[in-house]
């Protein structure tokens, strides 16, 4: 079983792997079949192409988006999962319905309000429209009914108020489960191409996503796409989201069983 499992995990990291040793080429070696290697698509990404800027926009968006994000969804969920108030059933359903709706049909309604607002061209305008997840309120109030409520109850009575309850008591028990959903926003944000090709048009303000559709452009000669530079530039692309699922892994794998079984 542990052959068979190291076998599918090279299966699946086979295009990425396939990808980072690409990017170590020349050009021409990589079209002519030689084998010459170098650090200089790296630089050249970085540098010459801007990436380091585009690497720490994606960095920032995906990083307010997450914490804004997973906050409003650790309190919805709270609130739906603990409180019972006038329409709060209607509400939720609206929210869960919410997942049924195709992303790009708030598209232009989504631009149009922040072309109003003078917000295109901004970071707001990035940030703004992604950090409400109908998704993640559904699965973190799934998990929070799970949790007795006893706990709360023996909270309430040494005197703790509605948000210290789940300051102090839902999110610590809650942890996997929100630090799964925070990796599920953060990869979804990190991974936007259509919005920021839409929201912004200031190349200081681009993400990573929007800066590698730009690289096919550019060519060593002939019409030939640069893949080796391409490749780099995804690389980078790839290794913030690779450490963030190593640095959550456990978290992620037991959130996502417990939620199941809640």
């Amino acid at each position: 079983m542990t052959a068979i499992a190291l076998l599918a995990g090279l299966l699946f990291l086979s295009p990425a792997l396939y990808s980072m040793w690409i990017s170590f080429q020349t050009a021409d070696a990589f079209y002519t079949g030689k084998l010459e290697y170098t650090l200089d698509n790296y630089s050249r990404a970085i540098g010459q192409y801007n990436f380091a800027r585009y690497l720490l926009n994606s960095i920032l968006v995906s990083g307010v988006v997450t914490l804004a994000g997973i906050s409003i969804a650790t309190m919805a969920a709270y609130a739906f999962a603990r409180f019972t108030f006038k329409g709060s059933d209607i509400l939720f359903g609206a929210v869960v319905a919410t997942l049924m709706i195709p992303s790009h049909i708030s598209l232009i309604p989504n631009y149009l309000t922040l072309a109003d607002t003078g917000l295109l061209d901004s970071y707001a305008g990035l940030i703004l429209p992604a950090i409400s997840n109908g998704f993640a309120t559904f699965f973190l109030r799934q998990y929070i009914r799970g949790i007795p409520r006893s706990l709360d109850e023996a909270a309430y009575m040494d005197g703790a108020t509605s948000f210290q309850v789940l300051r102090r008591v839902i999110v610590p028990l809650a942890k996997p489960a929100i630090l799964s959903m925070a990796l599920y926003i953060f990869i979804g944000e990190w991974n936007s191409y259509i919005w920021p090709l839409v929201a912004v048009g200031k190349s200081d303000l681009y993400t990573l996503q929007v800066g590698l559709a730009r690289l096919y452009r550019i060519n060593p000669g002939e019409g030939l796409i640069d893949w080796p530079l391409v490749m780099a530039a995804s690389t980078i692309a790839i290794l913030p989201v690779l450490l963030g699922f190593i640095v959550v892994e456990r978290h992620l794998v037991r959130g996502i069983t417990m939620g199941a079984v809640k």
